[in-house]
């Protein structure tokens, strides 16, 4: 649920507001202890910024150390011991005006004299600590800013030359079939197919082909003079097969 509109309005708007009016009030008690303490006009006016305005920069560099980091403890030990001084100067500068109090003390002076230089110099020294914890702040050129935003650097795979285009391969003419072989005798027909076999034929198994082709019943001279003779007359290649196993030649 959303605070009402108000008291937004109280937290955005007031906390300057307060912080303005504080630091206001506090400057008289602050500038009163520095005319205590020896200082004329316009120096002494200089006492509220070196009190409240350390006191609230000093508290601030403490709240926004990370943890572990150099200089926090500093800080946090600086914020506390400038709000006991500004605590105590607004004390001492309302005691002695109310006559509670003798402004006219060494110890009073001595400690009033020492607030400048001992918040210039821990100023200076929050300063030159680093912001990170050591070990961890990462490592930036001497060219580099501290606050230049951190570009991630993505390693690209080299380039891969294109392949070299081949060149298609020649094509080459179809094969053409030999032209089918006209037996003078038909029946050779029935007897080429056993060559196919990588062997010359025998008898018997010419004339078993030639009555499955329907051819009757043949003469083995007929087979082994004519038909023969006419096959490897047309395909010399033929002649030269060796004879088939088993099978009488």
């Amino acid at each position: 649920m959303a605070a009402p509109w108000y008291a937004r309005l109280a937290t955005t708007a007031g906390r300057p507001a307060v912080l303005g009016a504080t630091l206001i009030m506090s400057m008289p008690g602050e500038y009163h202890v520095a005319r205590f303490a020896g200082w004329s006009d316009p120096w002494a006016y200089g006492m509220p910024f070196s009190l409240s305005a350390y006191a609230g920069i000093a508290a601030v560099v403490a709240a926004t150390r990370p943890k572990g980091a150099r200089g926090r403890f500093s800080a946090t030990v600086g914020a506390a011991f400038a709000i006991v001084l500004a605590l105590a100067a607004q004390v001492v500068a309302h005691l002695v005006q109310t006559g509670h109090m003798d402004h006219n003390q060494a110890w009073l002076i001595a400690v009033t004299s020492m607030v400048p230089p001992a918040v210039l110099a821990h100023l200076l020294h929050l300063a030159a600590t680093p912001k990170a914890p050591s070990g961890d702040a990462p490592s930036t050129s001497v060219d580099t800013p501290p606050d230049a935003p951190v570009v991630e650097r993505i390693e690209q795979a080299p380039a891969v030359p294109p392949m070299p285009k081949q060149a298609p391969a020649p094509q080459l003419p179809p094969v053409e079939p030999p032209p089918a072989i006209t037996y003078r005798d038909v029946r050779c027909a029935a007897i080429r197919p056993l060559y196919d076999s990588g062997t010359r034929p025998g008898t018997a198994a010419m004339r078993d082909a030639l009555i499955a082709a329907g051819h009757g019943r043949v003469g083995d001279s007929t087979i082994r003079g004519a038909l023969r003779a006419e096959i490897e007359e047309h395909e010399p290649h033929l002649a030269v097969l060796p004879p088939a196993i088993g099978r009488t030649a």
